[in-house]
């Protein structure tokens, strides 16, 4: 499936996304996170319409990247709503619109996941990485091939949305932890932590629905 399909689901989808989600599914790690990091200039990528941004909102400059125009309609939208600003601009991971060493952190929640080849996954991180300082660090999930859901898909997963009479599909490759941390590395990063989401109770995190990773710039 080319990522051309994935985001014309997305600008399809946008306003049902928009309408479903108000709150980030990781408000607790990034709440987290803007404590930890304090300040600085913060970098979205993958923003969606938004959500994510609530708990950076008061000290951080804020900058998004989106590859669906319509998405980046409605999270214009839900910045002025939430009174906040933000830098859109609409990019592909693969290749950010920034100079070197720009910022000082930065968040990429379910955007790797969704990219077809593997060597354009190890491009949208080495981007991810010459775009932050050096010592900056940024948060990163993907869905976690070993979620009980997912135990009977493939690796390269073809994940429906049904919208009215139609069904939509988007593209995701599912990684395992090892093979995220390893990319990271590959990519040049330090992994600070590998973890799974906050409202995952069990004690085996290799079943977790999401992988979490912080990492570094070396």
């Amino acid at each position: 499936m080319d990522t051309r399909v994935t985001r014309d689901t997305y600008n399809l989808i946008a306003w049902s996304r928009y309408n479903f989600r108000q709150r980030s599914r990781f408000q607790t790690e990034l709440e987290q996170l803007s404590q930890h990091w304090g300040h600085g200039r913060l970098l979205n990528v993958g923003c969606a319409h938004g959500p994510d941004f609530p708990p950076f909102k008061d000290s951080f400059e804020l900058y998004g990247v989106d590859f669906s125009a319509e998405v980046l309609k409605l999270a214009q939208k839900y910045a002025e709503k939430h009174k906040f600003k933000v830098d859109f601009q609409e990019a592909d991971a693969r290749q950010l619109p920034y100079e070197n060493s720009c910022f000082d952190y930065a968040i990429a929640v379910a955007v790797y996941h969704h990219i077809e080849e593997k060597e354009g996954r190890m491009q949208a991180l080495k981007e991810l990485y010459r775009v932050l300082k050096p010592g900056g660090e940024a948060f990163i999930t993907a869905w976690n091939r070993w979620q009980p859901q997912h135990w009977f898909h493939k690796k390269n997963y073809i994940h429906p949305w049904k919208s009215g009479d139609k069904k939509l599909y988007r593209f995701y490759y599912l990684f395992t932890y090892g093979e995220l941390e390893n990319l990271a590395r590959k990519a040049g990063f330090e992994i600070i932590k590998s973890y799974p989401e906050a409202r995952y109770i069990f004690p085996i995190k290799v079943f977790s629905r999401n992988i979490c990773l912080l990492v570094r710039k070396e």
